[in-house]
């Protein structure tokens, strides 16, 4: 069922799985690896590099913004020392607890303040880089069948891994590049997330992908808990301000209250500090709309911090559900 829809959807993913290592799918396998994108012999340059992608997922549901997905990317070389100050910075403001973007009080906000201080440092030496994607609800896509519909979630999130950090020009001439994929705890049942992760491996098959020498493994496509994983819990909080405000939750107030709680002007609060960190890389940033590319498509690669508005190919337009 996530086949046909993948396909219906997202471009398509070879059904033949020639990355099993068998037969004629080796002799294939051995001329990628040897051949560059102009069909002649590349030399290789030591060991591959590998990319260290965390991804998570936050309001599947929104009143005006929905399907939110992000993703942290660390090349190996720099993963521990960067996971070592993030941890550093937790022990020194006493956050020995998991972070998360729901746990935001008035008490704690000076600390998620200087957390995230510590990781926009990381992604402004490009040490890491941050991808953020969202559907809007005005958007309504049309022609999915009932299977496209009832994999939306697993969809969206093969579209995010696939295009959100434009690995394809990420290619270092004559380097494999190994993709080591750290997922948020999948929602849905063992049988569905095995099969999503089996057409991520698809993903090898790709023109672009093997050109760039981008290469995913099955043993490097995990499920892990966030409380173990730093990165995760501060792309957790950036995920979390990012929903928040684009859905208007600045402005609620308790019922029968005529004031906003000090847990959501915390939260305000927190939003514009992770955004006026984000205006240091681009100033005036619209957090509602696709990062331009600024006249050059590697960007949407080089770039540290980025976000893509998800509009599917085939819409409608609902006015009803835009912001007045």
């Amino acid at each position: 069922m996530i086949e046909d829809a993948i396909v219906g959807m997202a471009g398509g993913i070879p059904k033949k799985k020639w990355y099993s290592g068998r037969g004629v799918t080796d002799r294939r396998r051995i001329a990628i690896s040897v051949l560059g994108r102009s069909g002649r012999p590349r030399k290789r340059i030591g060991m591959s590099l590998e990319y260290v992608v965390y991804t998570d997922e936050s309001e599947k549901r929104g009143k005006f913004y929905s399907n939110f997905y992000g993703g942290v990317l660390v090349r190996s070389p720099d993963l521990q020392p960067v996971i070592d100050r993030l941890e550093q910075h937790k022990i020194r403001f006493n956050l020995y607890r998991e972070v998360k973007w729901q746990k935001v009080t008035e008490n704690y906000l000076e600390k998620y303040k200087a957390l995230m201080d510590g990781f926009f440092d990381e992604v402004a030496t490009g040490r890491a880089k941050v991808r953020v994607m969202f559907t809007q609800n005005q958007f309504i896509p049309t022609r999915l069948s009932p299977d496209q519909r009832r994999a939306g979630y697993h969809l969206l999130y093969y579209q995010f891994i696939k295009h959100a950090f434009r690995l394809r020009f990420a290619g270092i001439a004559g380097q494999e590049i190994r993709v080591r994929l750290n997922m948020d705890q999948l929602p849905d049942n063992r049988e569905q997330n095995a099969q999503f992760k089996a057409y991520l491996l698809g993903l090898n098959s790709n023109t672009s992908f093997r050109g760039a020498g981008i290469r995913f493994r099955a043993d490097q496509i995990a499920e892990v808990q966030s409380h173990d994983h730093v990165l995760l819990q501060c792309l957790d909080v950036v995920l979390g301000a990012m929903a928040f405000r684009l859905n208007d939750r600045h402005k609620e107030r308790p019922p029968g209250q005529h004031r906003r709680g000090k847990r959501t002007i915390a939260k305000e609060r927190l939003y514009k500090h992770i955004r006026s960190r984000i205006c240091q890389l681009y100033p005036n940033f619209n957090i509602g709309e696709t990062t331009g590319k600024r006249g050059d498509w590697s960007n949407l690669w080089v770039h540290p911090y980025r976000h893509w508005k998800f509009v599917p190919a085939e819409h409608e337009i609902d006015p009803t559900k835009t912001k007045k």
